[in-house]
């Protein structure tokens, strides 16, 4: 229980046990003004019903600003569910936009990729072939240098018959 409630009860018990203690000066009937009129009644238990009337007042102001903070509190409470809703499904929608972006963007990576590839072999095929026609040039051109060095030094030392 909050202090406020606490303090309540305490009043009312006290003001409870002075009526208890004090209950036959408070029921002693005395002479009432009431401003047009005079009237022979209890003091205290006219001034105890008017206390009980401002508690039965105030006890129906408390109630009734209870209920409406409930209210307002349960109303705001969904409002902002909905709105965590609205957020959520916010959220997954981006998610599934980026999830469909990153694919689309792996997807042309990966043609990129292929496509580059090919052009890669094509390119290694090619310098394959051209490094194979420049060996065999090479090899026809050193077979060719070797053939004429060899005439030349054939026509220079020609073989003797009798050296062998």
């Amino acid at each position: 229980m909050s202090l406020r409630t606490l303090l309540l009860v305490a009043l009312i018990l006290l003001i409870a046990g002075f009526v208890a203690l004090n209950f036959e000066a408070i029921v002693q009937p005395t002479s009432l003004n009431l401003g047009f009129s005079e009237i022979q009644a209890p003091l205290g238990l006219v001034m105890l019903g008017m206390v009980v009337a401002v508690l039965v007042v105030f006890l129906l102001a408390l109630v009734y600003f209870q209920t409406s903070h409930l209210m307002e509190v349960r109303r705001i409470t969904r409002e902002a569910s909905e709105q965590r809703q609205l957020a959520d499904k916010a959220e997954a929608s981006r998610f599934t936009e980026l999830r469909e972006f990153l694919r689309t963007e792996m997807q042309a990576t990966a043609t990129r990729d292929a496509e580059q590839s090919n052009q890669l072999m094509q390119k290694i095929d090619a310098v394959r072939a051209g490094l194979a026609e420049t060996i065999e040039l090479t090899g026809n051109g050193l077979g060719a240098s070797l053939g004429e060095l060899e005439d030349r030094f054939v026509r220079q030392f020609p073989p003797s018959s009798d050296r062998s």
